[in-house]
């Protein structure tokens, strides 16, 4: 029999670069006749037309499979649903905007068959992003992985290709604040990097801004290394050291005839400055716990509205 291969592709008010999506996944497919194809849409409660065109797709392409979530639960909730539905024997992860080339994939099931269980694609450049975006975005990878243990693929996203074992390694992951680019790295297995240049988006309107990106670099620091509580501590114990000295030092000097002078702006400028550190150590404490809170609550990660199983095959 054939293997199977799930691309799954997250989506949410994509109705403008749908069109696009499934020409050059047709063309993709069919240079790989050797392979059956499930292709695998998790629509993250859009607002557009995105539904109604999935259901049109679906009734002419057999290959289709998609679930509608009751509303947008995110990008993190949308893989985990895609992981949990895929049938495939190998599954691919592929935004839908067409940043990431789907001519790609032959490459990956290339090296699938040869053992890797994690084909990634990283980054060689990236067309349609501003400098600032990919200084913070390679400043936060650096920074990241100098703060963990876990080796981190730098540059890279979403798009890569997973093995049946990998994907069945990243279901056990049921936290609600997920970073998965962080969990492809925690599960090991064997890895292949593939280097690609990111082109810019091909319809539609970005669906991440930088207050979004900040919230998922949060979430990536914070569910992978405790390093932030660590420093924290490190600062409150090296202020400390700092104040005991400055003290001792104010009580000797009087036995030398130096006088103490009262100081109100110092005063002040020491207390705002220890103020600034414990506010920031009871912020970062709060960001973990917060984690916590929201982790014993033990809730689904999402709710699907309608699931349709194609037949994944070949096209009608």
């Amino acid at each position: 029999m054939k293997k199977l291969i799930t691309i799954l592709v997250p989506a949410y008010n994509e109705e403008e670069v749908l069109p696009l999506l499934m020409k050059r996944l047709d063309s993709l497919t069919g240079q790989l006749p050797n392979y059956s194809w499930e292709l695998l849409f998790i629509n993250d409660g859009s607002k557009d037309k995105t539904d109604e065109m999935l259901r049109s797709y679906a009734e002419s392409d057999s290959r289709i499979s998609y679930v509608n979530f009751s509303r947008n639960f995110g990008k993190e909730a949308a893989l985990i649903a895609g992981f949990d539905y895929a049938k495939g024997d190998a599954v691919v992860n592929i935004d839908a905007d067409l940043q990431d080339p789907p001519e790609l994939i032959p490459e990956m099931i290339r090296y699938w068959e040869e053992g890797y269980d994690d084909v990634y694609a990283k980054r060689r450049s990236r067309a349609g992003e501003t400098w600032f975006k990919k200084f913070s975005s390679r400043t936060y990878y650096r920074i990241l992985q100098s703060s963990t243990l876990v080796p981190l693929q730098v540059d890279t996203g979403d798009f890569r290709l997973l093995s049946k074992r990998a994907v069945e390694a990243m279901k056990q992951f049921r936290e609600s604040e997920r970073y998965t680019k962080g969990m492809f790295s925690w599960i090991g297995f064997k890895k292949k990097e593939l280097l690609y240049d990111r082109d810019p988006r091909a319809a539609g309107m970005a669906k991440q801004n930088y207050r979004k990106l900040i919230n998922l670099a949060i979430d990536g620091i914070t569910s992978l290394t405790t390093a932030p509580l660590r420093i924290s501590t490190y600062v409150g114990a090296f202020t400390s050291f700092v104040a005991f000295v400055y003290i001792v030092y104010l009580l000797v000097r009087p036995l030398f005839g130096v006088p103490t002078v009262p100081g109100y702006a110092s005063t002040l400028a020491v207390i705002l400055f220890l103020g600034g550190i414990q506010l920031l150590s009871l912020g970062i404490i709060g960001e973990y716990v917060g984690r916590i809170f929201n982790e014993t609550k033990r809730r689904p990660l999402y709710f699907v509205e309608t699931y349709h199983e194609g037949a994944h095959h070949t096209k009608k």
